[in-house]
């Protein structure tokens, strides 16, 4: 190989691996020095010298400043096959950096793969151009990984390693059903409607508040879709976990009030300075609003933001009675147990023989 061969191989490598030529000619020179060295079996010491026009390709090697002789042919074998060895290595370690840049670029992002193999530590997944690590802490506990099965899973993390970029990926992060919403609700994509909150417990139950920017897009309309079609692909992807959309208020009485939702809430009375909130639910709402094992009041409480507590309708006026009909009764007052929407109790005095004032709304709970 003649050197104007050279600077055209090396020419069209930084072009298409978009290597900067300079690099290439650098590590040439490196490569060469070791080659005298291996080739004339000195110290690492010996002192050698290689430079590279970068124009012609012309080489020259020095040794303690004397110009070596280059027309030995054993040294021309060996010169041949470090400067393949230095190119092929440098395309390697180009192509690792490239797609590390591609790829931390990307964390937060849906990638679709296909499972490799799977045991008890992790699963592997096939990305395409790389191999995604699914760790057992970001796996759904009741969720199956068979070899040869297409997953969505996001990206969370990605590392540096000498064989490349190590993405690691999971099942279990909020950010998953963010990115899946923002793939089938297209004003989602386009801006018009944000989650801005999502409180997870991953296979089981989801629960996202939603927001518009712009006046007549229904938030839950547009996440739901058209005959629920775009939660059911969520759902589906999610394979089964369920999902309730609710919108967000500034308001926090109405927000935790929603958040609770699918159970029905009487009243949310609210205390701002310790961001606690008391609600009240009618008798047969009480086992809905707080779930299977806590779980529906545990996810309002952490999409809010807000401490919540549960109390039915009976059991609430049973302690305003205990705590607050005490003085009244000694007084000869009796005043209205109906809560207002604001939070407060009616000021009226109660009907005779009853809990509640005469107004038609608070008579007919008596």
């Amino acid at each position: 190989m003649n050197t104007q061969e050279m600077m055209r191989i090396l020419d069209s490598i930084a072009r298409d691996r978009n290597i900067e030529k300079s690099l290439l000619i650098a590590d040439l020179e490196a490569a060469m020095v070791s080659a005298c060295r291996k080739f004339f079996s000195t110290l690492d010491t010996e002192e050698f010298e290689c430079t590279v026009d970068p124009m012609t390709g012309e080489m020259t090697l020095t040794r303690h400043g004397e110009p070596l002789e280059m027309e030995m042919a054993d040294f021309g074998r060996i010169a041949a096959q470090t400067a393949k060895q230095v190119i092929l290595q440098r395309i390697r370690e180009a192509e690792r950096e490239m797609m590390y840049e591609e790829y931390v670029d990307r964390v937060g992002d849906v990638v679709t793969g296909i499972i490799q193999q799977s045991d008890s530590r992790y699963t592997l997944v096939d990305l395409g151009r790389v191999e995604a690590l699914l760790p057992e802490s970001e796996q759904v506990h009741n969720e199956r990984y068979d070899h040869g099965a297409r997953i969505k899973a996001v990206i969370i993390e990605v590392r540096s390693s000498t064989k490349g970029p190590q993405v690691i990926v999971s099942r279990r992060s909020d950010q998953l059903v963010r990115e899946l919403f923002k793939l089938e609700v297209p004003e989602m994509a386009d801006g018009l409607v944000e989650i801005r909150g999502v409180a997870r417990e991953p296979g089981w139950r989801s629960k996202i508040a939603v927001i518009s920017h712009v006046q007549g897009v229904d938030p839950v309309g547009a996440c739901v879709g058209p005959r629920g079609s775009r939660v059911r692909m969520v759902v589906s992807e999610l394979r089964g976990e369920k999902i309730d959309i609710i919108p967000f208020n500034e308001e926090p009485a109405r927000y935790v009030a929603k958040a609770l939702s699918p159970a029905r809430v009487r009243e949310v009375l609210v205390d701002d300075d310790n961001r606690q909130a008391t609600v009240i639910v009618p008798d047969d709402q009480l086992s809905l609003s707080i779930g299977r094992e806590g779980m529906n009041a545990r996810l309002a409480a952490r999409l809010t933001g807000w401490h919540i507590d549960i109390k039915s309708e009976s059991t609430f006026a049973r302690e305003e009675e205990s705590d607050e009909f005490g003085d009244e009764a000694e007084a000869g007052v009796s005043r209205c147990s109906a809560m207002l929407r604001t939070g407060k109790r009616c000021p009226n005095a109660a009907v005779t023989g009853t809990r509640y004032c005469a107004l038609p709304t608070h008579s007919r709970l008596a």
